[in-house]
């Protein structure tokens, strides 16, 4: 679920599946996307589905029940935030903004999950998409810190809730920056993005198929003890705040 073009995480994990052999579903947001993907998607099962409305993904449910039976896991790879007006300090975050995110980048999981939950075999994998630094109050990403931290706690719930009679497994990829055109979107992001590589210690940003590849590995067998989890990945830029580097260029007069 997520596929916006070629450089979304989405379309990168659908190259590493069928790659494996797997055979890759997928839901896109309208008719309008679906149009938009037709070179790209060729002959692969593809429906519509917008996760702001529980009513489509019931209906998305249901078709992919009717047309493929059960299946083996599902990708999480959607967010959306409503900058309009430009970003705002996080105080100034509107109730109905904070509300549709959330809706659509966190609690869409728990539905997704629930719609599905009879059609998931009984060790599927469910993966979404997360980032590195939820505890990071970075001021060009609004309001998106805190609502990718709820994706993240309803994927341990979620892990928790289906135990009881499955043993279906939720994690998220918490994945740094990256290059793809829902990035470009956020106002200010290049600068971050840039700023997140020197602080990675091999000083090379992550790349989207490095992501692709970890999602890969919550997806198979090869990672049955992993449950509940987030997967940090991002170049170890979490562990170099104090470069010294960055320290000297933070620092010189």
């Amino acid at each position: 679920m997520g596929v916006a073009n070629r450089k979304s995480v989405a379309w990168a994990i659908t190259q590493a599946l069928e790659e494996q052999g797997a055979e890759v579903i997928h839901s896109v947001r309208s008719a309008k996307r679906l149009e938009s993907l037709k070179k790209l998607m060729g002959e692969r099962s593809t429906y519509c589905c917008d996760v702001e409305f529980p009513e489509q993904i019931e209906a998305l449910a249901k078709e992919v029940g009717e047309h493929h039976g059960s299946i083996d896991g599902i990708v999480h790879s959607i967010a959306f935030a409503n900058f309009s007006d430009g970003l705002k300090p996080f105080h100034a975050t509107l109730r109905k903004d904070f509300l549709q995110a959330t809706s659509i980048s966190a609690f869409s999981l728990v539905e997704v999950a629930n719609a599905f939950k009879k059609l998931l075999t009984n060790e599927a994998s469910v993966v979404s998409i997360g980032i590195s630094s939820t505890d990071v109050t970075a001021e060009n990403y609004g309001y998106m810190a805190p609502i990718k931290a709820a994706l993240e706690t309803c994927s341990y719930n979620l892990a928790k809730s289906f135990s009881h009679d499955s043993r279906v497994r939720f994690n998220t990829v918490n994945s740094g920056p990256l290059k793809t055109s829902a990035s470009a979107g956020i106002p200010g992001y290049i600068d971050s993005y840039l700023y997140a590589e020197k602080l990675t210690l091999r000083k090379k940003n992550l790349t989207t198929q490095e992501v692709a590849n970890t999602a890969l590995f919550l997806l198979s067998p090869v990672s049955s003890g992993i449950n509940g989890q987030g997967i940090v990945v991002n170049a170890g830029m979490d562990r170099n705040y104090f470069d010294k580097d960055i320290i000297a260029a933070a620092t010189r007069q």
